[in-house]
C-alpha cells in the first residue's frame, strides 16, 4: 500500500512516486517557489546583519 500525502498547496492526494512529491504538479511547486522568493516563508533565526563596505554601502 502506498502512503499518502497532501500537497502543501492545494491538499490534493500525492504519494513518493509522483513526478512533483510533494507537490502534485508543476504549478503548486511554483507557487511554492514563489512564495519563498517574495518572503512569504522565512525560518526562524536571528536576523542577518547589515554591513558596510568601505564607502558606506550596504553589502548584502
Amino acid at each position: 500500500m502506498k502512503q499518502k500525502f497532501s500537497c502543501p498547496n492545494c491538499k490534493s492526494q500525492v504519494t513518493r512516486q509522483d513526478k512533483y512529491f510533494p507537490f502534485c504538479c508543476e504549478r503548486c511547486r511554483a507557487i511554492d517557489l514563489g512564495r519563498w522568493a517574495d518572503g512569504s516563508y522565512s525560518i526562524a533565526g536571528d536576523p542577518v546583519p547589515n554591513h558596510e563596505d568601505d564607502e558606506g554601502h550596504s553589502i548584502h
